[in-house]
């Protein structure tokens, strides 16, 4: 009878489940159970025959398993390269890439860009079946893409909350109490003269992030202004000119509420540029998503959003939305101040 020393000398690349039946001394249709982890196969015969694929470099065929279940084995996650989401989409991808790595499925990063048709990834996916389900980013109140994959039947997940009435998987950060934090926080600080860099108008989270800055300034009873003709979607060069021209004007804001690191790092460039001082002439909160705002710039007032984890949490919802769970149970929402959870804590202001 074959020994598994045999799997060392088999060239990798070419095995098959024949290969693997052989080295181990076992029919093929229980090797291939044995892989599947079918409930009569013994345990330790499911790990051998593991040990001995995992030896020889044995890979299912993705074309036969999808022409025998219909599966791809393949999740894809739809990114939008922009500067502010450079770290965001490595933390993400990280943290989806660890859930998925116990699983059969692989990941596959399909871009999109912000000046073309947002329809046109989705499409492509669901019309190829080329995915066994996707994750988004960006969402809007009423966004297209969820109406058009809950007519088709395909499992996703969305980065972001939507207005649609129709319940959906989600998994979304608090950005109104960012926003009401982070206020909070300037005031404290001795900011009276508030002022809110503004996610893109046309996504989800830019209403949550609007209602909780208006709603906090007039708590506190300061001034709150909603920085006109830049958004978190603005190129940085943009951002730090504009913010520049602030910089000289004579009713400039003394408190800053910023939802992304790379717009913090464009404010303090251009504030830094025209001789003021951060925490003695201006005070700034912003979301931070990677420790190196922290590192770079200790005087930003920094709250955590964990992408690494929110990375994490959509990959376990996707794969159960795959199994056919109710959408209704598939949300959730992370808090800001869930500090034992975020590797980016609270830090003082100033």
């Amino acid at each position: 009878m074959p020994t598994d020393d045999a799997a060392v000398a088999h060239p990798p690349g070419s095995a098959t489940l024949r290969t693997i039946a052989t080295i181990a001394g076992l029919g093929v249709t229980t090797v291939s159970k044995a892989l599947k982890d079918a409930p009569d196969i013994g345990e330790a015969t499911k790990a051998r025959v593991r040990r001995i694929a995992n030896e020889i470099g044995y890979r299912p065929n993705r074309a036969g398993v999808r022409l025998r279940t219909g599966r791809t084995n393949v999740i894809s996650l739809v990114l939008s390269p922009h500067e502010e989401l450079i770290s965001f989409g490595l933390e993400l991808i990280y943290g989806i890439s660890e859930v998925l790595r116990g699983s059969s499925y692989h990941l596959v990063v399909t871009p999109h860009f912000l000046d073309r048709d947002t329809m046109a990834p989705i499409r492509y996916l669901v019309e190829t079946k080329s995915a066994d389900g996707v994750i988004f980013t960006r969402t809007s109140p009423d966004d297209e893409r969820i109406a058009y994959l809950q007519r088709h039947g395909f499992p996703f997940v969305t980065h972001g909350r939507s207005a649609l009435p129709e319940p959906h998987a989600f998994y979304d950060y608090d950005n109104e109490a960012f926003a009401r934090m982070a206020v909070e926080r300037l005031v404290t600080a001795g900011a009276r003269r508030l002022a809110l860099l503004e996610p893109s108008p046309a996504l989800t989270f830019h209403r949550h992030t609007v209602d909780g800055f208006r709603a906090a300034v007039e708590a506190y009873g300061v001034s709150g202004e909603i920085l006109a003709g830049i958004d978190l979607d603005t190129p940085v060069d943009a951002i730090v000119a504009e913010a520049r021209r602030i910089a000289l004007g004579p009713d400039r804001p003394d408190g800053f509420v910023l939802p992304g690191d790379v717009s913090a790092a464009a404010i303090v460039s251009a504030f830094q540029a025209e001789g003021l001082v951060i925490g003695r002439d201006y005070h700034i909160v912003a979301k931070q998503t990677l420790p190196i705002l922290g590192m770079q710039m200790p005087a930003v007032g920094r709250i955590g959003e964990d992408i690494r984890l929110a990375g994490r949490e959509l990959a376990a919802l996707l794969l159960r939305a795959i199994a056919g769970e109710d959408p209704a149970t598939l949300q959730a929402v992370e808090q800001p101040d869930a500090t034992q959870r975020l590797r980016a804590a609270m830090q003082p202001v100033g």
